[in-house]
């Protein structure tokens, strides 16, 4: 019974490519009793492995928390997978707004002690006790009221490029920080307001609004289906939009843009900008808003101390963090010393700046082609690039594509090259080749030549 991965995420992206077929990137969750996490877990990924659905996934005994990418000619069946299950018989499947083939490229359920962590250990609370969901429109109709309090229950990462207005906006790292806040700070309003609260895709609330009733909050709300599903509604049915700017999201998108404002500004030089990116020294990895021009100038680090990090070889990198926590697991997400731009606390509600309409450089370009293989380094004096050769051959003459989160998709003609050191004409399978690249490159980076 196969329980794992057999594609690398580079392997997975080529097929994605070469089907040419559309995917849906979905989130749902459920909360409900599940007696034996391990064998639902496995369940889950022989089913959804058959159906090349990709995704990162949490079950526990209190339920299933899902963000997925499913191919739009297998949603029906994978949809039969969970009505298989009682509890998720009906479940409201949550589709992004702006769609990526390549937001998920492996499928991954890990069995967790619960789905939310909320640090709460009290077995008289019960989570499935919550409060009442809101539509988009009545959603909007009780942000009219003066005797509504609206929180978000996100972290401040999250909040700082879109929220509602007027929202309560923690300035928190992780959900389970908001609860004891929350609940000090309103404590007095337990009877006489409307509570009403929104997150991502509604697991968040869902639990907060349970645990808010527990507190004996009388008047408690939630949007259904977030953020995500809030889109989706106002669109349909023409409503106002009382959110402002872009939704985070935690797949390879890092947002979906729900109004044209931008709320949030480059963390290192001020100026409007709601792009978040990762630091690109991998000791550091820090989340946090970056704008192009900065990128540039930094080439995709947070500081310059990461920036000199960057042009050491990689075993002096490696040996730089031997011992130190992996950087993406440190929850610093935009709150580095050494970015001077940030918010915190309460946000504002006045657009700083309006999206360009623009291309942005990080869609993809639709073009037929083939993955070659991926970059290993990048000379930033000489902006020469070394890439390997995993799959085809590849010619003088070609018309290359360069692909990565940061990077956006970059074409070129190959002029000239080095293979495994010496100049050549074509390299194959298993070479190292060199060649110019008038812009960064990233480890992370794919390459592929371009067939049509």
């Amino acid at each position: 019974m196969q329980l794992y991965n057999t594609l690398s995420a580079e392997e997975r992206a080529q097929l994605i490519d070469e089907a040419g077929k559309q995917r849906l990137t979905l989130s749902f969750y459920a909360y409900a009793k599940i007696e034996d996490p391990k064998k639902f877990r496995n369940d889950l990924f022989v089913a959804w492995n058959a159906l090349d659905a990709l995704g990162r996934i949490y079950v526990a005994y209190e339920g299933i928390n899902a963000q997925m990418s499913v191919p739009a000619d297998n949603f029906e069946a994978f949809r039969e997978t969970l009505e298989v299950y009682d509890f998720m018989k009906g479940i409201r499947l949550n589709e992004a707004v702006d769609q990526d083939d390549h937001s998920f490229l492996k499928l991954t359920i890990k069995v967790r002690h619960k789905i939310v962590a909320d640090g709460l250990n009290d077995a008289t609370f019960d989570v499935t006790n919550k409060g009442v969901h809101l539509r988009a429109k009545e959603f909007n109709a009780i942000l009219e009221d003066p005797n509504t309090i609206v929180v978000d229950f996100r972290n401040h990462y999250e909040s700082e490029v879109g929220h509602f207005k007027g929202a309560i906006t923690p300035d928190v790292e992780t959900f389970r920080e908001s609860l004891p806040i929350i609940n000090e700070q309103l404590k007095e309003f337990k009877e006489t307001k409307n509570l009403v609260m929104y997150c991502t895709g509604g697991i968040r609330c869902e639990k907060a609004s349970a645990y808010y009733k527990h507190k004996g909050f009388k008047n408690v709300f939630q949007l259904e289906g977030g953020i995500i599903q809030y889109a989706k509604q106002i669109k349909e049915e023409g409503l106002e939009s009382k959110f402002i700017g872009k939704n985070f999201v935690f797949d390879n998108r890092l947002g979906e843009r729900i109004t044209e404002d931008i709320v949030a500004q480059c963390h290192q030089c001020g100026k409007p900008c709601d792009n978040h990116t990762n630091c690109y020294n991998d000791g550091c990895h820090l989340l946090f808003i970056q704008c192009d021009e900065c990128k540039a100038v930094m080439e995709n680090c947070c500081s310059v101390e990461c920036q000199e990090t960057t042009h050491l070889s990689l075993a002096e990198q490696v040996k730089l963090r031997s011992g130190k926590q992996v950087g993406n697991k440190v929850f610093r997400k935009g709150k580095s010393e050494n970015l001077k731009f940030k918010h915190s606390g309460e946000l504002s509600d006045v657009s700083l700046a309006v999206v360009s309409k623009t291309k942005d450089i990080r869609q993809k370009i639709k073009v037929k082609k083939i993955l070659l293989g991926k970059a290993e380094h990048y000379y930033v004096k000489a902006q020469i690039g070394l890439f390997s050769i995993e799959n085809q051959e590849i010619k003088v003459g070609d018309k290359i594509l360069i692909t990565g989160p940061t990077t956006g998709s970059q074409e070129l003609i190959l002029e000239k090259m080095f293979v495994n050191g010496q100049e050549a004409s074509e390299a194959k399978n298993g070479d190292k080749i060199t060649f110019e690249v008038p812009f960064r490159v990233r480890l992370s980076d794919k390459v592929f030549k371009i067939l049509n």
